[in-house]
Parts: structure tokens; sequence; C-alpha cells
């Protein structure tokens, strides 16, 4: 039997007027691989549940690296938090 365990803080998705990213920082380019790296895994979790052929894990370094707690025979648990508000209902979607 062989395990692994990845904890991976997504810092959810970042909304670049909320983010205070603006000009050419580099909050900016961080706020955009952040969005960037969640759609990407959003992708491959929608492509892993529609039985896809071709799944698009090479696209991000976080797809990389969760292949093989995602892909096949493995167990996968996700613990979200989300703000309660409705103000934020958006964010949370």
């Amino acid at each position: 039997v062989r395990g692994k365990l990845h904890i991976c803080d997504l810092a959810g998705s970042e909304r670049l007027n909320k983010s205070g990213a603006n000009g050419d920082g580099s909050l900016l380019k961080e706020t955009q691989s952040i969005n960037s790296s969640l759609c990407i895994l959003s992708n491959v979790i929608e492509g892993l549940q529609q039985g896809n052929r071709c799944i698009p894990f090479r696209e991000s370094k976080l797809t990389m690296i969760l292949q093989n707690s995602l892909g096949g025979n493995s167990k996968t648990l996700a613990i979200v938090c989300c703000n309660p508000l409705s103000a934020h209902f958006h964010e949370s979607l």
C-alpha cells in the first residue's frame, strides 16, 4: 500500500480589483497565476468527471503535481472554507 498526502492552499479565486494588484507588479502576476491554476484544476476535475480520454494535467504545475492524486485509483478529499456572507457569494461560487 502506498499513500501520498498533498496539502494545498489554493488561496481562492483572486479578483484583480480586490487584490490590490495594479500595474506590472509581482502581485499582479501572482494573482493571474493563481487564477490560471484554479481554472486548469477545474478543467482537469471536469474532464475526469466526464471520463474524457485526454486530461490536461500538463497545463499547470499544480495539476502536474496532483496528477497521481486526482486520477486513477486515488481518493481525493477537498476541504473548502467559504465566507457565508451573501456579499461574498460570487467569490465562493
